[in-house]
C-alpha cells in the first residue's frame, strides 16, 4: 500500500494501464459486481482529517467534571435524606457513578493509546512530517494526503472495474455463443401413429 501511495501520481499521469494491472492482480473479485473498494471511503478520510485530539481530550475533561459534580450532588442528597428514603437512590447512584468512572477511565486510556501508540507510529511509518509551526503531525496533515489519494484512486477504481466487468461479460457472451453454435440438435421425424418406438 505504501508503494501505491508513493507511485500513484505517476500512475495517473502515465496511463491507466498500470491501474488496470493493479486491479487484475490485487483483489480477487476485480471486474465482478461483488468487487468492493478496498480502501477507506474518501468521505471517511475527510471526516478523520477534521478531527482534533484536543477536542476529545477536552470532552473527556468535561465528562470528568460532570461526573464529579454528579457525585457531589449525590452526596448532598444522601446527607440530607432520611435513612428510610435513602434507598434505592443511593445504591443506584453509586452503581451509576462507578460505571461512569470505569467507562471514563477506559476512554481516557484508549485516547492516549491512540494518540501515542497508534497515530504517531503510523505517521512515522509513512514518513509524514509535521507542517511548519506544528510540533507533531496532526490528523489533518495525515488524513488530507490520504483523502486526496483515495478520492483519485476511487474514480480510477470505478472506471477500470467497470471496464474489467464489461470485458468479462463479453468473454462470457462469446463463450456462450460458441457453445450454442457447437450444440447440434437432431430432430427425429414424427411417426404416423404418434407412438415413439424405442
Amino acid at each position: 500500500m505504501i508503494i501505491l501511495l508513493r507511485l500513484f501520481p505517476s500512475l495517473v499521469s502515465s496511463s491507466t494501464r498500470s491501474i488496470r494491472t493493479i486491479l487484475r492482480v490485487w483483489p480477487t473479485d476485480a471486474g465482478k459486481e461483488t468487487c468492493v473498494y478496498p480502501l477507506p471511503e474518501p468521505q471517511d478520510l475527510f471526516l478523520a482529517s477534521q478531527m482534533k485530539f484536543e477536542d476529545f481530550q477536552r470532552d473527556l475533561r468535561k465528562q470528568r467534571k460532570d461526573l464529579n459534580a454528579c457525585s457531589a450532588e449525590t452526596e448532598k442528597v444522601c446527607n440530607v435524606s432520611s435513612e428510610e428514603h435513602l434507598q434505592p437512590f443511593k445504591d443506584k447512584m453509586e452503581e451509576f457513578l462507578t460505571r461512569g468512572k470505569n467507562i471514563k477511565g477506559r476512554e481516557e486510556e484508549k485516547l492516549s493509546e491512540t494518540v501515542v501508540c497508534v497515530f504517531l507510529e503510523l505517521s512515522m511509518f509513512f514518513s509524514v512530517k509535521p507542517k511548519a509551526g506544528e510540533k507533531e503531525v496532526s490528523p489533518n496533515t495525515f488524513f488530507t494526503v490520504w483523502h486526496e489519494f483515495s478520492s483519485d484512486f476511487k474514480e480510477l477504481w470505478k472506471r477500470e472495474n467497470k471496464c474489467l466487468l464489461q470485458e468479462r461479460l463479453k468473454a462470457a457472451e462469446e463463450t456462450f455463443r460458441q457453445a450454442r453454435e457447437k450444440a447440434t440438435y437432431s430432430v427425429k421425424p414424427k411417426h404416423a401413429s404418434g407412438i415413439v418406438s424405442i
